[in-house]
C-alpha cells in the first residue's frame, strides 16, 4: 500500500506541471488572437468608407461597428475565446477519466462480479474500461486480494486498509479532473467585468460628444453609445456561455465521483459481508 504513492505520484506532478503549461499558453494565445481578430479583420479597410479605418463603417458592415467599440473587444474576445479552449479541454479530460465505456454500466458490472466473488474478472473489466474510474475501482480489488490474502488481519483493519486505499487512488485521480475549472469558474465574473469596463468607456466618450460646445458631434455620440452596447453585449455573452459550461462539467465530474464512490462502497462492503 505505501508503494502506491511512490509509483504515481510523479506521474501526476508531470501532468500537473504539463497542465500549468497549456493554461498558461492557452492563456496568451487567445488573447493574441483576440488581438489579431480585432485589428486585422474587424479593422480590414474594406470594412470603412473610403478603406480608411478611421471613418464610420460601411452600411450594414457589423465587423467595422465591432472595431470602433474600442479596444475592450481584443480582450474579450480573448476571454471568449478562453472559455472555448478550457471548455474543450475539460471535456477531453473528463471524457478520459471515464474511460472506453458507459461508466454506469461498468460499476453495475463491477457490483455483480464482486457479488458473484469474480474478482480477478472485476480487475479485468478494470483493465478494458481504463480512465479514473477503473483505476480507482481496481486499485481497491487489488487491496481486496491483499488483504484477503493476508490471513492475519482481522476484517475490521482489512475493511479500513481497502477505504483508505480507495481514497488514496481518488485524491490522485480528482485534482487531474478539477484542474483549470477555476479558469472557467473565474472567467464567469471576469466576462461581466470587463463587458462593464467598455460600458463605462463608451459612456465616458458618449457624454464627451454631448459636452462640447454647440451642436453635439452625432458621429462621436453614436460611436460612443455603439461601443458601450458591444461591450457590453460581448461580456454577458462571454459570462453566459461561461456558467454554462461550468455547470454542464461540475456535473461530469460529480457523476465520475458518484460511479467512483458507489463502486468503492460495494467494495467494502463485499469484503465485509463475506469476512464476518
Amino acid at each position: 500500500m505505501a508503494n502506491a504513492p511512490k509509483t504515481t505520484t510523479p506521474a501526476k506532478t508531470e501532468g500537473g506541471n504539463s497542465g500549468n503549461l497549456f493554461a498558461s499558453l492557452a492563456i496568451i494565445i487567445c488573447f493574441i488572437i483576440g488581438y489579431v481578430v480585432w485589428a486585422y479583420v474587424m479593422g480590414s479597410p474594406s470594412n470603412f468608407l473610403e478603406d480608411n479605418p478611421e471613418n464610420q463603417p460601411k452600411p450594414g458592415n457589423y465587423l467595422g461597428m465591432v472595431y470602433h467599440a474600442g479596444v475592450i473587444v481584443p480582450v474579450l474576445i480573448g476571454l471568449f475565446l478562453m472559455v472555448w479552449v478550457f471548455s474543450i479541454e475539460r471535456f477531453l479530460v473528463i471524457s478520459r477519466a471515464a474511460g472506453t465505456g458507459n461508466v454506469g454500466n461498468f460499476v453495475r458490472k463491477i457490483q455483480s462480479l464482486i457479488n458473484g466473488g469474480n474478482i480477478d474478472s472485476a480487475i479485468a473489466e478494470c483493465d478494458k474500461q481504463k480512465g479514473s474510474v477503473a483505476n480507482v475501482v481496481k486499485a481497491g480489488l487489488l487491496k481486496y486480494k491483499d488483504v484477503s490474502a493476508n490471513t492475519g488481519l482481522d476484517a475490521e483493519k482489512s475493511v479500513v486498509a481497502i477505504q483508505k486505499e480507495i481514497e488514496e487512488t481518488t485524491a490522485l485521480e480528482m485534482p487531474m479532473l478539477e484542474k483549470n475549472m477555476n479558469v472557467i469558474a473565474t472567467l464567469v465574473s471576469i466576462g461581466t467585468l470587463t463587458g462593464l469596463l467598455g460600458t463605462v468607456t463608451g459612456m465616458i466618450k458618449a457624454f464627451s460628444a454631448l459636452a462640447t460646445g454647440g451642436a453635439p458631434d452625432s458621429a462621436k455620440l453614436a460611436n460612443g453609445i455603439s461601443e458601450a452596447l458591444i461591450n457590453t453585449a460581448t461580456g454577458i455573452a462571454t459570462s453566459t456561455f461561461a456558467i454554462i459550461m461550468y455547470n454542464i462539467l461540475t456535473a461530469k465530474i460529480d457523476n465520475l465521483t458518484y460511479s467512483i464512490d458507489e463502486a468503492g462502497f460495494s467494495i467494502v462492503q463485499t469484503y465485509a459481508a463475506n469476512h464476518k
